[in-house]
């Protein structure tokens, strides 16, 4: 009888890049249900594993205190279960660190590769390659590949079903973290007020802690309108999510997690590109809204500041064409 199997699975942050792995986590975990998978990220990120198979557990990482410095690697070295396999995907020191100690114990590692040479290109000034890159989904497959998975994906959703409703919902997660990849709050206010005269139309606003101020604002402004902001557990918002029409995002974290419950995603992109491998899990290509300009993509992550000045790849967007995009979804 084989010996069951126990692999560490690294992906520290952010939680955008630990939704992109949860379709191929899940499809491998429940492939190989007499092998246990263990995945080591960040607190923020470790409730993601909504409806986990029974094999996969999921542990934190106190990156703050107790897992700090090398001390603190060491620390949680010895709290980990000892792995026959590492899939290091995030391929920063820490994980670099923990995937040699247990290869020297013997188990095997295998490492993403970022396509980092790939991504430099795609986002120079001049002479840009301006290609569909290997995509972070793809590349997490890779490593599963490489210790001897089958890493195809069977995954759908991370619920079974979607409540039936009367009416349209609308999510809306108008910021994300870099503010190249943020669409401007006054146009966006305007999408807002033109989906608000839809009748029969609820529309939900999705966001953190910093920009409750102004998702509350407009929620007392328009009708048809509640903020989420800070009122839900990570379940609950991901339910919520489950039950929407159509889901609009900037290249953020809600893109993916609207897009583990297959729910369709209207999505606005800046300063940064689709084709850089970080597109929604099963979105389609035409939902990505985005001005061809010669200076876009100009960042992966979108934290560069804008060297025409102007923004033009978000303000040249009208919020018109917006809404157009959503109401197709509703129609």
């Amino acid at each position: 009888m084989k010996k069951p199997m126990t692999t560490l699975v690294i992906r520290l942050s952010s939680l955008g890049d630990v939704a992109i792995l949860i379709p191929v986590l899940y499809s491998v975990a429940k492939r190989y249900p007499g092998d246990r998978f263990c995945l080591l990220t960040k607190p923020g990120c470790s409730a993601i594993g909504v409806n986990a198979p029974e094999n996969l557990t999921i542990i934190p990482i106190d990156t703050q205190s107790k897992h700090q410095g090398l001390k603190g690697i060491l620390r949680l070295i010895r709290e980990l279960p000892v792995p026959n396999k590492v899939a290091d995907m995030h391929n920063v020191l820490r994980s670099q660190v923990i995937g040699r100690y247990f290869r020297c114990k013997g188990a095997q590692v295998a490492v993403i590769d970022k396509g980092r040479k790939d991504k430099r290109a795609l986002v120079r000034r001049n002479h840009k390659r301006l290609v569909q890159l290997t995509t972070s989904l793809q590349r997490y497959q890779q490593v599963f590949d490489d210790l001897g998975y089958d890493a195809s994906l069977d995954f759908v959703s991370l619920f079974s079903e979607k409540q039936k409703h009367n009416g349209s919902r609308i999510g809306l997660a108008p910021f994300a973290k870099h503010p190249g990849k943020i669409y401007p709050v006054e146009k966006m206010e305007e999408v807002v007020r033109l989906l608000d005269q839809r009748p029969d139309t609820t529309i939900y606003l999705f966001g953190g802690k910093d920009d409750h101020r102004v998702l509350q604002t407009w929620a007392e402004k328009y009708k048809s309108v509640e903020s989420v902001a800070g009122q839900l557990t990570f379940p609950e918002e991901i339910r919520l999510m489950n039950n929407l029409d159509v889901m609009v995002s900037m290249d953020s974290a809600n893109m993916h997690l609207a897009s583990l419950v297959r729910t369709p995603v209207v999505s606005i992109w800046g300063a940064t590109h689709p084709f850089a491998g970080f597109y929604g899990f099963g979105q389609r290509s035409e939902d990505a809204l985005q001005v061809d300009l010669p200076c876009r993509p100009c960042s992966i992550f979108g934290n560069k500041p804008c060297y025409r000045g102007d923004f033009a790849c978000m303000r040249q967007l009208t919020p018109t064409q917006i809404v157009e995009k959503i109401t197709a979804h509703l129609s």
